[in-house]
């Protein structure tokens, strides 16, 4: 038996272990415009260093969580925190782009271990009259971290020190560790048999591959070879991994877990609802610093609505799964998800911060309730769906989808993104008057969306023009991308009303 008082020091380090991830992400997002300017990286960089992070987080997720079942979640937890902090380092102190990509690559595989381990751990350790207030405190605890992350991240920025995003980590990961190895019980799962290695190689190159196309799909062609055959190859392997798993003795996802229709039906909300969250907070920020004039600073603070809302409402909206069911909070919040899409997607070239309050608060605030609305009863809906044995499994296929949800769409979405801007910036700059050895330079320019700049070849009397061309044609590919989270969102809706069941959980 854990010796009374335990509890705290599991809440203690899955809360600081888990900072460290909700940090990396919110506050890497808004020190974004910053990284690119000062890595000079293009636009297809800059998906890959969102990206590389995602495809080995999305690939081995799942590994994380059963190899934390199996051999014990509290060292699985532990080489995950390592493993990431060290990479959070070497991502601080990159060189290059590339040298990034490649960190950030290594860090994704740290958080594959070490992201499922917190609720895993938690739902191992506490009864189930404790769990729900356990998972409440690591929730709200979790969202002051969020709340604040846009701030440091622009703060930061502003300061011209992007690199402080990664560089927290290691400090936090030092305590969390110590509090592992000297206060927290091991836990594991005694019925769990071998891992599927073969299984784990086809998700993560399926994954890569197809990562790989969507990326570098607006440069080569949808139509050469070089996308075609990696697309199809990447298709043909994840195809090949379910029909694996569906014979396996001893799959990596028991297939018996998607016969819970809650299951299946929030982890179906899941993939579409966080693609386009994922698409909506890497490309607001690059929006309001790369063509409205914000400051890396102010455009983290206009996150700070988003975030209260997040932690305010989801206290309350858990209980509402208790008294309504899933179902109810899973339609309206999406929904209202969707509407602040659509809302982001109504201001074109503002006036600048000032004019926040009548243009992009109004979406980030409807944006945010529905979040607040969606996230606890979502996770409430998962980690209720499985028996309390299958806590890794449950954990790691739900952090999986999300983000595979987030690779695939940040691919795909900012394939779009790459093509649409090259078209817009040509629309208009059409009328400028400029010479082919101008327009060539700019459509290479293109590929840095909206870092792109004016090229040598135009005259100086046409640079201001350009420059206003330039963000012009980055908003609109923001309000087309904001259309496209919308209808993203209103998938998830679908999935909610046709999936989940209506009644609340039984004990």
């Amino acid at each position: 038996m854990p010796e009374p008082g335990t509890g705290r020091w599991v809440l203690a380090a899955t809360i600081l272990a888990s900072s460290m991830a909700f940090i990396d992400g919110s506050a890497l997002t808004v020190a974004l415009p910053s990284m690119q300017a000062d890595l000079r990286a293009s636009g297809a960089e800059l998906l890959w260093i969102v990206d590389g992070y995602l495809l080995m987080l999305g690939a081995f997720i799942l590994v994380g969580g059963s190899l934390g079942d199996r051999l014990g979640r509290k060292r699985i937890f532990m080489i995950g925190i390592s493993l990431f902090a060290l990479s959070s380092l070497a991502c601080g102190l990159s060189p290059f782009t590339r040298f990034l990509i490649g960190a950030r690559i290594i860090q994704g595989a740290g958080g594959a271990m070490m992201i499922p381990g917190s609720l895993s751990i938690i739902t191992s350790f506490f009864t189930r009259e404790t769990r729900g207030r356990a998972i409440g405190t690591w929730s709200g605890a979790s969202t002051v971290v969020v709340v604040l992350g846009p701030f440091l991240g622009g703060l930061l920025a502003d300061a011209g020190f992007w690199r402080g995003v990664f560089l927290i980590n290691p400090p936090l990961a030092v305590a969390a560790l110590t509090i592992l190895s000297k206060k927290v019980p091991e836990s594991r799962d005694q019925e769990r048999g071998k891992l599927d290695v073969p299984a784990t190689g086809l998700a993560a190159t399926g994954l890569a591959l197809l990562t790989y196309s969507f990326i570098n799909a607006p440069a080569a062609g949808f139509g050469s070879l070089g996308i075609i055959l990696p697309l199809t190859a990447g298709l043909l392997l994840l195809a090949a991994l379910v029909g694996r798993e569906r014979r396996a003795v001893s799959p990596m996802i028991p297939p018996g877990i998607f016969k819970s229709r809650n299951f299946s039906g929030a982890n179906l909300l899941t993939l579409f609802l966080y693609g386009a969250l994922n698409v909506a907070t890497l490309f607001l920020p690059l929006n309001l610093v790369q063509a409205q004039g914000y400051t890396p600073l102010l455009a983290g603070l206009t996150f700070l609505p988003f975030s209260l809302l997040l932690a305010g409402l989801s206290r309350w909206s858990g209980g509402l799964v208790d008294r309504f069911g899933p179902r109810l909070p899973l339609t309206i919040g999406p929904s209202l998800v969707a509407a602040g899409f659509l809302l982001m997607a109504v201001p074109g070239v503002t006036s600048g911060p000032g004019a926040f309050w009548r243009t992009y608060l109004p979406g980030i605030f409807v944006f945010g309730a529905g979040m607040g609305i969606t996230v606890a009863p979502l996770t409430t809906t998962v980690m209720t769906a499985l028996p309390e044995r299958l806590a890794g499994v449950e954990s790691g296929v739900n952090n999986a989808v999300a983000r595979v949800a987030g690779l695939l769409a940040i691919a795909a979405v900012g394939a779009v993104a790459l093509i649409s801007f090259a078209h817009f910036l040509n629309t208009k700059t059409n009328n400028l008057g400029l010479n082919n050895a101008a327009r060539q330079e700019l459509q290479s320019e293109a590929g840095r969306l909206g870092e792109a700049k004016p090229p040598a070849a135009v005259p100086s009397a046409r640079i201001q023009a350009v420059r206003r061309a330039i963000k012009a044609a980055f908003v609109d590919t923001f309000r087309l991308l904001m259309v496209i989270c919308a209808a993203l969102a209103v998938i998830s809706v679908i999935m909610a009303q046709f999936l989940v069941r209506k009644e609340p959980p039984r004990a």
